[in-house]
């Protein structure tokens, strides 16, 4: 009943500590923490017990893959030279760095001082990323600031094991020889089995579930099947020597990139919602239990023997000692291996990019379990666990609450939603095109069900085309229309249903099927609602020219064409019908309508005239479109 109680008021306290802090817009793992320290010095309250073990092998590789699983591989390999950068170099440094003011303050070996910096070395890949989204950075700042948090952890994770084995050689009294060899000698053939191991470990996890997955389309069974899939990969790996958060974060990556190939469309959703319910509890129980150990940590350093004047200055140098070294090693690297990224784009701004990478370095959950694996006869073991948990603190306050204000004063902000709409439209276009021609070749004697089928994909199609102009004021578009009378629609099916349920007139198993139907629609419908929304409070960015444009892009990128109709659609104001958005044709000047219209007199125009190009005549927009070659520009 204890442990029962326990876990349900950690999970009740993270559900609402974390809801509230959402809505005041406090950061959860440093609300989390504070309530903990506050609850730890509550008498009556019992300070659950949180293990280096628990932590190492029960909660980060499925946090890991959470993380992984989501990243991708593609954007991962494009910036592969400045995340080793920061994953390995700057680990290394800011251990040695740190190492170096611990030891030249209190009386430890360097390989416990090491130890220490390697504890507090790696960034967060949950806080990291989870600021990173909320305010809107770059989407390569993202992807790097993701790729160095995941691959990190190995990192630190094998620099503190060798730190701690030098420093019990050291304690054996084998004689600074043996502990030069195994500072020395063994740190290169250690990490290169780290990683060749890891790697290794986690692309065969990766393939034997891969073919697994071919062979079972459960989601329940696909799902299961995840769960386990983090501690296949750490656990053998561990056991081997070599590093397991490699493993996870390998498997998690290609599992990710190979999911549309080997899972269906139920159950990747199916994961998908799983794995964000397990990772926000997770996480966010980690910050919650690391806070409600304070009070013992505090006695701790009350017993070491260093006076709290003392331990708060070691405190202060570690924590502005991890807050300068990212930048003192960022500006420089970022500036010397971003060239050999692929994908950079040219009015990208280095120093802006750079100060936001540097000022991202909000510790977190290894931090804290790492801490907590220094051996207990180690020198000062509670003044370092104590460190690494205001430096974590500390990092999360100044850090993660003054990145946005950074941001907003270097004016680096995320992908413009509505160019991001352009590219969502051009892409469905060529994938319909695909579908349609697939169609076209099907031996089908039935021409309305060809029909109906290419008025589907077209929609599709149209929806995305149509969240990118304001439209007519106060009209609707057709998707909108159908998008509110389905919704009544849908209401009224869904009473219907409770009738029938309640009634006891039919099975619920096959109750409970239809409801499902009814759901999955309905939240498609409000996803794409609250996507319009959101895209139409946003002003449109002047399009850049792409390098790989067609030729008629490139012949009427810069050409200017009075319209013949400003006030509207040519053909719908004369024949008095509606138009939803409005495109100008870049050869004659021609005003039609999109094909979301009824009449798709744009559309109509390139048929008659042949005149390739035309170009958004909606407020504030500057992007065009080949007829011929189905591109964007």
């Amino acid at each position: 009943m204890e442990l029962a109680l326990t876990l349900v008021v950690i999970v009740a306290a993270v559900i609402v500590i974390a809801g509230l802090s959402g809505r005041i817009g406090v950061p959860a793992p440093l609300a989390l923490i504070v309530v903990g320290i506050g609850a730890s010095y509550i008498t009556f309250i019992t300070e659950p017990v949180l293990t280096p073990d628990v932590v190492l092998y029960g909660l980060l590789p499925p946090l890991l893959y959470a993380a992984a699983v989501r990243t991708s591989l593609v954007d991962f390999r494009a910036n592969t030279t400045s995340i080793l950068a920061l994953s390995v170099g700057l680990v290394l440094f800011t251990a040695a760095g740190v190492g170096l003011v611990t030891w030249w303050l209190i009386p430890v070996p360097f390989a416990v001082a090491f130890a220490l910096g390697a504890v507090v070395a790696p960034p967060d890949a949950v806080a990291a990323t989870a600021v990173a989204r909320r305010i809107g950075l770059p989407r390569r700042v993202v992807t790097i600031l993701e790729g160095e948090s995941l691959v990190n952890d190995a990192t630190a994770l094998v620099s503190l094991r060798t730190a701690i084995a030098a420093f019990a050689v050291a304690g054996t009294g084998a004689g600074a020889h043996a502990a030069e060899q195994v500072t020395l000698g063994s740190v290169a053939l250690d990490f290169g089995w780290a990683v060749v191991g890891g790697i290794g470990f986690g692309v065969l996890v990766a393939l034997v579930v891969g073919l697994i997955r071919r062979n079972f389309t459960d989601p329940a069974i696909d799902t299961s099947l995840s769960f386990i899939v983090p501690f296949v990969a750490f656990l053998p790996a561990e056991h081997y020597g070599s590093s397991g958060v490699l493993a996870v974060v390998v498997a998690g990556l290609l599992l990710g990139h190979k999911s549309p190939v080997v899972q269906t469309a139920a159950s990747r959703l199916s994961e998908r919602i799983n794995w964000a319910s397990v990772q926000f509890l997770l996480e966010n129980a980690v910050f919650l239990m690391i806070g409600l150990q304070m009070r013992r940590i505090v006695g701790d350093v009350a017993n070491s023997g260093l006076g709290w004047d003392r331990v708060v200055v070691l405190t202060l140098a570690v924590l502005v000692a991890v807050v300068v070294l990212r930048p003192l090693y960022v500006f420089p690297t970022r500036l010397l291996f971003s060239r050999f990224d692929k994908g950079v784009s040219p009015t990208s701004r280095p120093y802006a990019h750079s100060a936001i990478i540097s000022w991202a370095g909000m510790r977190g959950v290894v931090t804290l379990a790492a801490a907590f694996t220094l051996p207990q006869e180690t020198p000062y073991r509670g003044v370092l666990v104590w460190i690494a948990m205001v430096v974590t603190v500390g990092t999360l306050l100044v850090q993660g609450t003054t990145l946005p204000l950074l941001a907003r004063w270097l004016r680096v902000r995320g992908p413009d939603p509505r160019e991001d709409a352009l590219q969502e439209a051009t892409i469905l276009q060529a994938s319909v095109s695909a579908g349609l021609k697939a169609l076209e070749e099907c031996d089908e004697s039935d021409p309305e069900v060809v029909e109906t089928l290419r008025s589907r994909a077209e929609n599709r199609t149209n929806i995305v085309w149509e969240r990118l102009g304001q439209g007519r004021e106060g009209a609707e578009t057709p998707s909108e229309t159908y998008r509110r009378m389905r919704m009544t629609m849908l209401e009224a099916e869904r009473r219907e249903l409770l009738r029938i349920r309640d009634g006891g007139l039919a099975d619920q198993e096959v109750l409970a099927h239809v409801m499902d139907q009814l759901d999955i629609e309905e939240s498609m419908l409000d996803r794409i609602e609250d996507r319009t929304s959101a895209l139409r409070d946003e002003p449109m960015l002047p399009v850049e020219r792409a390098e790989d444009e067609c030729q008629h892009l490139a012949d009427h990128h810069d050409r200017f064409v009075a319209p013949t109709s400003p006030h509207g659609c040519e053909e719908c104001l004369r024949d008095g019908t509606t138009w939803v958005h409005l495109r100008l044709c870049l050869d004659c000047g021609h005003v039609g309508c999109c094909d979301s219209s009824t009449e798709k007199h744009a559309d109509a125009h390139f048929h008659e005239t042949g005149h390739p190009v035309m170009r958004s005549f909606e407020p504030g927009e500057s992007w065009r479109w080949c007829f011929v070659d189905n591109q964007l520009g």
